[in-house]
């Protein structure tokens, strides 16, 4: 099909595979969802990442939308996909969340659109043609970049603890095999917008996995108050680039059950 033809046949096996992986850990908060609907509640479990991916989605399904290149096809499905599956997520914690989150998350979901209308309406309106698209860019990029501080606590609390229980090697790993996925992807296809923010992916994903290999062993266990620290929130969460942009964001609850979000960039 048409839709599939590219000059670069790298850039388009790199996009199908980023499409694959990333659907995958798209898919990987499932069991908690599940959990959440047989016991009717979200067990105080946050909708921020939820919130953030959906918005991260968006935005890059906007960005995929201006490009004129048929690979750009392939951001165009995964950051679809992505948008679908986290308003599923969201709207299965609005059905079962306590009032006050309920409230919160609805503030959320307000700020999102008002947000991404902005977005849409200035740069339609005060930039054109290329320019469009560098501007649409360059804030997925900003976005992207700032997403990546939430990493870092996570990761201070591993050293702190010297404990992996927050850190799940499976979910860590394919993280960073999507980040390099999606760097390839935008490198092979020239585009900085999408191989930039998959770089801090490639780095902390590398730096998740060093982790693993030093504390793996250890027996040092987090304490309750480490666990309920402000600085992390309610749950311990990381979130990732990857798909030709795109964020995970990957949360733990207290018994240890990995909340994967993945948002396009």
């Amino acid at each position: 099909m048409a839709i599939f033809t590219t000059d670069n046949p790298w850039a388009l096996t790199f996009g199908v595979l980023g499409n694959i992986i990333s659907i995958v850990v798209f898919l990987a908060p499932v069991p908690t969802f599940c959990r959440i609907c047989r016991k009717k509640s979200t067990e105080g479990f946050e909708s921020v990442p939820y919130v953030v991916s959906l918005f991260s989605a968006m935005l890059w399904l906007y960005y995929a939308s201006l490009k004129s290149e048929p690979s750009a096809f392939l951001l165009l499905t995964v950051n679809s996909v992505g948008c679908a599956i986290e308003t599923i997520y969201i709207a299965l914690y609005l059905a079962y969340a306590p009032k006050q989150a309920k409230m919160m998350t609805l503030t959320l979901l307000l700020l999102n659109f008002g947000g991404y209308c902005s977005i849409l309406l200035l740069s339609h309106f005060l930039a054109k043609g290329s320019v469009r698209v560098q501007l649409v860019g360059w804030i997925c990029v900003a976005l992207s970049v700032a997403v990546f501080a939430a990493p870092l606590s996570v990761i201070r609390m591993v050293i702190r603890t010297k404990s992996v229980e927050f850190l799940p090697f499976s979910l860590s790993f394919f993280l960073m095999l999507s980040a390099v996925t999606w760097l390839l992807y935008g490198l092979f296809l020239k585009d900085l917008y999408v191989a930039g923010p998959n770089v801090l992916g490639v780095i902390f994903g590398v730096l998740q996995m060093a982790l693993h290999a030093i504390y793996r062993k250890g027996n040092t266990v987090a304490t309750e108050e480490e666990k309920n620290d402000t600085s992390v929130g309610k749950l311990s969460s990381d979130i990732q680039s990857c798909n030709g942009n795109a964020f995970f964001i990957f949360t733990e609850a207290s018994d240890k059950e990995p909340v994967a979000i993945l948002s396009e960039v």
